[in-house]
């Protein structure tokens, strides 16, 4: 077998291998993205079991395709564990190669799991859509700002019928007008764009059984529901929900020593689209839910409503986790909770 450490960049990578028979050792420095394409084919020609590793990392997915190509293993690591291993101050890129292929060869590789390509094909939807939702926000918000410079207070109407026509009337200078009339065709192309991506989410949801059970939820939707699937992967990754929320940086950073104890803000160092969907259906759950609404109030009141906010959102991902992981809809969570199968449930669910 040939074991291979790389220190991946978007330029080059360098790489430190060594063969388990012979025990010949080598370093490389790779240009991307032709020398790196021909080294790893000939390799691939030699008939031997290649093992690759290497730090999450982005924009090496043309990489990944490669080596799934040559069916040749490849391992991603954690970048934050694999730092934590470095025992010297110096910093070089063949450190760096030489300490992922010692990690490899003693049996310590902090391996991750990484999602198939189907899971990050659908992920690019969920991102796309998220992006042009985005964009047509800062859209309205500008023609929002131009129809209050003109006296226009209208807030929602003012994407009706009327509110467009009242906007559309308004005599400007010659640039706010092309401002105007340039913002109002981005919108109007928009539009339909999302609504197309939004159907191709709904579709996406028909086929799969975990979203649909986690839309049971009150307040969850297809886009929360199918990114939760898509970004968790698996529930059985995680062993408690206190791991899940960590996993998407919904708990407070903690910096504790001795008799003191220190929390900050949340992490943030999970994914930021899923955060974000988590928060904004954790509203709509608080709004339909009155036992959500009077915890949320209580908790508003003590520390503020964006504190509020994320707690909410970080019980609900937790709640979505035991629907997953337990294969229940909303009616058998609340009945059972997350611990049906111990002595006050021992008959688990029916």
């Amino acid at each position: 077998m040939i074991i291979i450490g790389v220190d991946f960049h978007p330029e080059f990578q360098q790489i430190a291998w060594v063969d388990s028979e012979s025990g010949a050792f080598r370093e490389q420095r790779l240009q991307h993205r032709e020398q790196a394409e021909r080294f790893y084919r000939e390799l691939g020609q030699r008939a031997v079991q290649v093992r690759v590793g290497m730090e999450a990392s982005g924009h090496a997915g043309w990489f990944e395709s490669l080596l799934s190509e040559l069916e040749m293993e490849l391992w991603i690591g954690d970048a934050a564990e694999i730092r934590t291993k470095r025992v010297r101050k110096q910093k070089t890129d063949r450190q760096d190669a030489q300490l992922i292929l010692r990690l490899l060869l003693e049996d310590r590789f902090p391996r991750i799991w990484v999602p198939n390509g189907a899971n990050r094909d659908l992920r690019q939807l969920l991102w796309h859509r998220h992006r042009m939702v985005q964009a047509r926000t800062r859209i309205m918000n500008q023609l929002q700002a131009v129809a209050l410079n003109q006296g226009l207070r209208s807030k929602k109407k003012l994407w009706a019928e009327r509110g467009r026509q009242q906007l559309e009337a308004f005599r400007l200078a010659p640039w706010a007008s092309r401002r105007r009339r340039d913002l109002l065709e981005l919108l109007d192309r928009l539009n339909p764009m999302i609504a197309e991506l939004s159907q191709a989410i709904e579709q996406e949801v028909e086929n799969c059984a975990e979203a649909r059970r986690l839309m049971t939820h009150p307040g969850v939707g297809p886009l929360t529901a199918l990114a939760f699937v898509l970004i968790l992967g698996n529930a059985n990754r995680f062993h408690c929900g206190k791991q899940v929320a960590s996993y998407l940086g919904l708990v407070p950073l903690e910096e504790s020593s001795g008799n003191r104890r220190r929390l900050g803000h949340i992490t943030k160092q999970g994914n930021s689209m899923l955060r974000f969907l988590l928060v904004e259906a954790a509203q709509v759950t608080v709004r339909r839910v009155p036992q959500w609404r009077s915890r949320y109030f209580h908790l508003a009141m003590r520390r503020g409503r964006k504190i509020a906010k994320v707690a909410m959102a970080r019980r609900l991902a937790v709640r979505l986790y035991w629907m997953w992981r337990k294969q229940w809809d909303y009616e058998q969570l609340n009945k059972f909770g997350s611990h049906a199968g111990q002595p006050e449930h021992r008959h688990g669910v029916q």
